[in-house]
C-alpha cells in the first residue's frame, strides 16, 4: 500500500496541527549599515538634488554681478605716545586688556560712523550711489525732481546710505597683533577704495574727536567744581577770620617745613609762653648759681667770687711779693730798720685794700643773689598768667579750629581740582592718536566675487546635506516595505523569497517560462518551505495579503504549479467569494465552487476542476454568498481540507485580504500554515503589522513572507517584475490556464 492509498483511507477530518511557526525578532543591524542601506534606498535623490544645488550654484554665480574689495590696514595701539608725563582723562588699557580691541572693532562697524562717512563722501544726495548697488527705495525721500533728490528727505537717506555702506563692510582683525584690516566691497572698484580709505580716516578722526570731547567734558565739569569749591572755600575763610575778630584770636602764620609741608598757625600767647619758660628756665639757674655763691660768700669771707676776683689776686700777689722781700730784709736788718718799716706800711695797706675788696665782692653776691630771685620770681608770676590766657585761648579756639580745618580742606580740593585743570587742558591740546594707517587701500584689480569653485563647493556640500537630511526625512516618513531586508527587520517575518517584477504584459508568461527569473524565484520559494516544518513543505496553506493587488493569487497559482512539478498532486481552492478571480485565470465556469460546499453541499468532487493541463486541480469560489463570513466561520471548511488532504499532497488556499474583512482569519485558522505576501514600495509596514496582529490573535501560524514585485537595484539582491491582483475584476484576465 502506497502512501496515496494510505491517505485515501483516513477519515474525512482535518489532520493533526503542525506547531506554530515562530516569528523572527526584528533585525537590529549595525547602525553604520543602517545609514549606508538608506543612502543606497535614496541615492537618486540625494544626487539628484545635489546635481540641482550644483546647477543652482553655477547658474547664480554666473549671474552675479562682480564685486571688488579694497582693504585698508590699520595699527591700533593700547596707548597713544607720550609727549609730556600727564595723564589724560581715559583709563589706560592693560596688556591683556581685550575688551579695548573688541570696542575699537565696534566702533568701526559703528553707525554714526557708516553715516559720517556717506556725508563725508556726499553719497546720500548722489542717485548714481544707490543705483550701483542696486536700490530702488520708493519712500518720498528719494523721489527724484530733475535727477536730484529733494532736501526735506535728507536725513533719512544719510541713515540708508550708512545701512547700505555697513552691509557691505567687513572688519577682519589679524590674529595675535594690534592690525586690523577694513575691507569693502562694491562694483566699482575705485569706489571700493574711496570708501575703505574714507573710513580708515573718518575713524582716527572720530577717535580724536572723542579723545578732545572726553577732555573738554572734563574741564567743563571741573570748571563748575571749582566754582562751588571757590565759593565755599570764601565762606569758610570769611567765618574763620570772623570769629577770630569776634574772639580776639591772634594767631601767626605757619611756616613751610623741610619737606615742603605746611605748618600749621601758631598763637602770640603760645609763642609768650615759651619765651617766659625759656627766660624762667635761665633765671631758675641764675638764681640758684647766685644762691650758691652767696651762701659760699656768707661762710668763710673767702668766697668762690672773691677768689675768682682779678684784682683781689692782683693784691694778693703784691702783698706776698712784698711779704717776701720783708722776710729776706729780716734776715740782714733789724725789723726798724727803714727799709723794713716801709715794706711793712706796703703790706699793711695791701692788707686793708684786700679786706676792702673783699667786702666789696661779699655785698655783691649778696645784691646779685636777690636779683636774680627778685627776676625768678617776676617771671614765674608771668608764666602763671600766660597759662591762664592760654587755656581761656584754647576753649575760644575749639569753633575756631573747626572754621580753619574746613578752610583748609576747602582750600586743599581747590588747588588740586585746579591743577587737574591745568593738566586736562595741557594734554587735551596735544592730540595724540594711537591709531595709524599701515597700508591704505588701492583700487583691486581683480574682482573678489562670484567664486566659482568656492560657490560651486558650497553648493555641492549644502546639496548633499540636503539630500541626506531629505533622504532621512523621506525614510522616517516612509511606511513602505522598500527592500527584502525589511521583512524580518520591520515585520520580524522569515522571507520565504523575493518575486521580481516582470516588463512582460502578462505576469503569467513568465511564469509558465521555466526559464524566467519569476520561475526560478518561486522554486526559491518551493526550497524554503521544504525547510518550513519538520515534514516539508506543509500540506494545507493558506495565502493571503494585507490588500488587494499585492499578487497573492499569482502567487498560490505560481506555488501550485511549481508543487505540480514535482509529480506532486495539488488542488488550488479560490476562497475570495467576494471577488473570485481563479475561474479566470482557468477560464472555467463558477456556477459551482467553495460556496456550494460550505452552504451544505457534501459532493464536493463535482466542485472541483480536474484535468487541467498544469498538473493541479482547481476549486472555484463558486457563486457569491449573502454573507461569505458566515459560511467560513463553520466547520465545513475544516471538514473540507480534512478530506481533500485524504486526496491530494498540498491544498493551497488562495485567501481573501486581510485587513477589512474577516474571511482570512478564518480560513488561515484552518491550515497548517500561511504565507503572508507583501507588495515593495507598496505596503505600509503599519497595516502589515495590524493585519500580522489580527492573524496572531486567531492563533494563526504565519510560515513567512514573500516579497512582490521587487525592482532590483544595482548592489541589491533580488528581482523584477510587474503584475497585479485586480479585486472585484472578474472581467480582467484574458488567458487561461487551459490555453497553457
Amino acid at each position: 500500500m502506497n502512501d496515496s492509498t494510505a491517505l485515501r483511507l483516513q477519515p474525512a477530518s482535518l489532520p493533526p496541527a503542525l506547531p506554530p511557526a515562530p516569528l523572527l525578532e526584528p533585525d537590529h543591524r549595525p547602525l553604520v549599515r543602517e545609514y549606508l542601506d538608506l543612502l543606497l534606498r535614496w541615492r537618486f535623490l540625494i544626487l539628484g538634488v545635489t546635481l540641482a544645488f550644483a546647477l543652482g550654484g553655477i547658474v547664480v554665480t554666473f549671474l552675479m554681478t562682480p564685486r571688488f574689495t579694497a582693504s585698508t590696514t590699520l595699527e591700533i595701539s593700547r596707548e597713544s605716545s607720550k609727549i609730556t608725563d600727564i595723564q589724560g582723562v581715559e583709563r589706560d588699557a592693560s596688556v591683556a586688556d581685550q575688551e579695548f580691541y573688541q570696542t575699537q572693532y565696534g566702533l568701526l562697524r559703528s553707525a554714526s560712523l557708516a553715516q559720517r562717512v556717506a556725508v563725508n563722501l556726499r553719497l546720500p544726495d548722489d542717485p548714481k550711489f544707490f543705483a550701483l548697488f542696486r536700490e530702488r527705495p520708493t519712500r518720498p525721500a528719494f523721489a527724484l525732481t530733475n535727477g536730484q533728490y529733494n532736501a526735506e528727505g535728507h536725513a533719512e537717506r544719510v541713515r540708508a546710505a550708512g545701512d547700505l555702506l555697513l552691509k557691505n563692510l567687513s572688519i577682519a582683525p589679524t590674529r595675535l597683533s594690534r592690525l586690523v584690516d577694513v575691507r569693502f566691497s562694491s562694483p566699482d572698484r575705485s569706489f571700493s577704495a574711496k570708501v575703505a580709505n574714507a573710513w580708515t580716516a573718518n575713524f582716527i578722526q572720530v577717535s580724536l574727536e572723542r579723545r578732545y570731547q572726553a577732555t573738554a567734558y572734563a574741564r567743563r565739569f571741573l570748571e563748575s567744581r571749582l566754582n562751588q569749591l571757590r565759593t565755599k572755600l570764601e565762606t569758610s575763610e570769611r567765618q574763620l577770620v570772623s570769629y577770630a575778630a569776634s574772639e580776639g584770636i591772634v594767631n601767626l602764620p605757619g611756616g613751610t617745613g623741610a619737606d615742603g609741608s605746611r605748618q600749621p598757625e601758631r598763637s602770640i600767647a603760645a609763642d609768650n609762653l615759651t619765651s617766659l619758660n625759656d627766660a624762667l628756665a635761665k633765671a631758675t639757674a641764675e638764681r640758684i648759681e647766685a644762691e650758691a655763691r652767696y651762701r659760699q660768700a656768707g661762710g668763710d669771707g673767702a668766697n668762690g667770687g672773691a677768689l675768682a676776683n682779678v684784682a683781689i689776686n692782683n693784691l694778693r700777689q703784691r702783698r706776698a711779693e712784698l711779704a717776701a722781700e720783708y722776710q729776706r730784709l729780716l734776715v740782714q736788718f733789724q725789723p726798724d730798720y727803714p727799709n723794713a718799716r716801709a715794706i711793712q706800711a706796703q703790706i699793711a695797706q695791701l692788707d686793708k685794700s684786700i679786706t676792702r675788696e673783699e667786702n666789696r665782692v661779699t655785698t655783691s653776691v649778696a645784691v646779685d643773689y636777690r636779683a636774680a630771685a627778685a627776676r625768678e620770681s617776676a617771671l614765674q608770676s608771668q608764666v602763671s598768667a600766660l597759662k591762664g590766657d592760654i587755656l581761656d585761648l584754647r576753649r575760644r579756639s575749639i569753633q575756631y579750629n573747626i572754621y580753619l580745618r574746613e578752610a583748609d580742606t576747602n582750600r586743599q580740593l581747590y588747588d588740586a581740582l585746579l591743577q587737574r585743570y591745568k593738566e586736562i587742558g595741557v594734554a587735551g591740546g596735544i592730540g595724540v592718536n594711537n591709531i595709524s594707517v599701515v597700508d591704505p587701500a588701492e583700487a583691486p584689480e581683480k574682482p573678489s566675487s562670484p567664486r566659482l569653485l568656492l560657490n560651486l563647493a558650497i553648493a555641492l556640500f549644502a546639496g548633499l546635506v540636503t539630500g541626506i537630511a531629505a533622504a532621512f526625512l523621506l525614510d522616517q516618513v516612509d511606511e513602505a516595505v522598500a527592500d527584502p531586508s525589511d521583512i524580518g527587520r520591520r515585520l520580524g517575518l522569515p522571507l520565504l523569497g523575493t518575486i521580481p517584477r516582470t516588463t512582460t504584459e502578462d505576469p503569467l508568461d513568465s511564469l509558465f517560462d521555466r526559464k524566467s527569473e519569476v520561475s526560478d524565484a518561486y522554486l526559491a520559494v518551493q526550497a524554503n518551505l521544504e525547510l518550513a516544518t519538520d515534514h516539508g513543505v506543509p500540506r494545507s496553506m493558506a495565502i493571503t495579503s494585507t490588500r488587494p493587488g499585492e499578487g497573492k493569487s499569482t502567487s498560490s497559482l505560481a506555488l501550485a504549479l511549481t508543487l505540480a512539478r514535482t509529480n506532486r498532486r495539488v488542488i488550488l481552492i479560490d476562497s475570495d467569494m467576494r471577488s473570485p478571480s481563479l475561474n479566470i485565470y482557468a477560464d472555467v465556469d463558477n456556477n459551482r465552487g467553495l460556496s456550494n460546499y460550505l452552504s451544505g453541499l457534501d459532493d464536493f468532487e463535482g466542485l472541483v476542476h480536474t484535468g487541467l493541463p498544469n498538473g493541479f486541480d482547481i476549486m472555484t469560489a463558486g457563486p457569491a454568498p449573502l454573507n461569505a463570513a458566515e459560511l467560513l466561520s463553520s466547520d465545513r471548511l475544516a471538514r473540507l481540507i480534512g478530506e481533500l488532504l485524504q486526496r491530494y499532497d498540498h491544498v493551497i488556499i488562495d485567501a481573501p485580504p486581510v485587513m477589512g474583512l474577516a474571511d482570512s482569519p478564518l480560513i488561515s485558522s484552518r491550515v497548517d500554515r500561511v504565507i503572508y505576501v507583501v507588495e515593495a514600495r507598496n505596503s505600509s509596514v503599519g497595516l502589515v503589522r495590524s493585519a500580522l496582529g489580527r492573524l496572531n490573535r486567531g492563533n494563526v501560524s504565519v510560515v513567512g513572507a514573500l516579497l512582490t514585485k521587487y525592482k532590483a537595484k544595482p548592489g541589491h539582491y533580488g528581482y523584477g517584475y510587474n503584475y497585479g491582483y485586480g479585486y472585484g475584476q472578474g472581467e480582467a484576465a484574458r488567458n487561461s490556464l487551459t490555453a497553457r
